[in-house]
């Protein structure tokens, strides 16, 4: 086969090249465009990124193209219709990072449970004081668990690990997996009211835009403490400021603020092609920098080595699929 790669980074290049050596490779730095395409008309499988945008335009140029394999979870910039048409499979990659969040997860609210941030900052001046760094056991604590997709179920089973009552809020109740991981379903305010933690692991929409608002943070048990590695938009701000502010809340773990709107895939961060100054000239001088007991991290939690390795593996295997005639789950219908 002849395939077609875009929006590759030289250790994609690499590792792709050691994968799919019986084919015929050729690799672009830059998005797939009216110009770039004039070299691979006759292509079998082109694989992009978002950035690249398939229409129909584009797809009328190709002679042979039997799929468009995107190293994405979201496929909003291929034209699927168009892609039905002409009989081209599209494949994406609907998961890569469950567990590589889910520990970043755990990272955030170990750091706020032993203070990790403040004693680091401390000790790199020489300063080796115990002054008001005394931090709190997870054993016992309830982790309210808002969202039991992939990483949710992921965050449920470490939390085993660490003696810690789980309760869990989701549309969809799986009562098997419930009784394997060993937590219990409950309503949303009844989660918001007896949790010690809560965390958020539900998908961004409609109706989970501020799930966490200025009324129902009111409900939070006082102490407790926030974290978000899913979307700034699914807390509204203004509630979280204030009630960090008057103590309401014990802390918060943000890897995701609501001003970060712009991204609508996490990989999107590593692309030369993502405004980075944007992003920090809206976060540079936000509010919640200022809390002592707020740690920001700046999205990095799907960002490890095995999960970007992961996105490469299910594209390989994508077009592995398609070359030997076999089903693949992968396929966007």
């Amino acid at each position: 086969m002849k395939i077609a790669f875009f929006e590759v980074e030289e250790w994609e290049e690499t590792y792709l090249k050691e994968k799919l050596k019986k084919h015929d490779l050729i690799f672009f730095k830059d998005e797939l465009n009216k110009k770039t395409i004039e070299n691979i008309k006759d292509v079998d499988i082109v694989s992009v990124f978002i950035y690249s945008k398939i229409n129909k335009q584009i797809l009328n140029k190709f002679e042979k193209l039997k799929a468009v394999v995107t190293r994405s979870t979201g496929f909003d910039h291929i034209d699927i219709k168009e892609c039905k048409k002409k009989k081209i499979f599209v494949f994406n990659v609907p998961n890569y990072g469950e567990n590589t969040v889910a520990e970043h997860t755990f990272a955030l609210i170990l750091a706020l449970s032993r203070r990790i941030h403040k004693s680091y900052e401390r000790t790199i001046r020489g300063d080796f004081s115990l002054e008001n760094l005394r931090g709190f056991d997870l054993k016992g604590k309830t982790l309210g668990i808002i969202g039991l997709g992939h990483i949710g179920r992921h965050v449920a089973r470490i939390a085993r690990g660490f003696e810690i009552k789980v309760i869990a809020y989701d549309i969809k109740k799986d009562y098997k997996l419930a009784k394997k991981l060993g937590f219990k379903y409950t309503n949303f305010n009844n989660l918001l009211k007896n949790s010690d933690i809560i965390t958020l692991h539900c998908p961004y929409n409609k109706k989970t835009y501020h799930l966490i608002n200025s009324k129902n943070i009111k409900l939070i048990k006082k102490g407790a403490y926030l974290i978000n590695t899913a979307r700034g938009g699914n807390v509204e701000t203004k509630a979280l400021v204030r009630a960090l502010a008057k103590g309401d809340l014990g802390g918060a773990g943000l890897d995701v603020l609501e001003e970060e709107s712009i991204i609508k895939e996490e990989v999107q961060l590593l692309s030369k092609n993502f405004p980075k100054e944007n992003l920090q000239n809206l976060l540079e001088n936000h509010l919640l920098l200022t809390f002592d007991n707020v740690i920001i991290t700046p999205h990095n939690a799907f960002n490890s080595k095995e999960a970007l390795q992961r996105i490469l593996d299910t594209t390989i295997e994508n077009i592995q699929c398609l070359i030997k005639k076999k089903k693949c789950s992968n396929i966007v219908k």
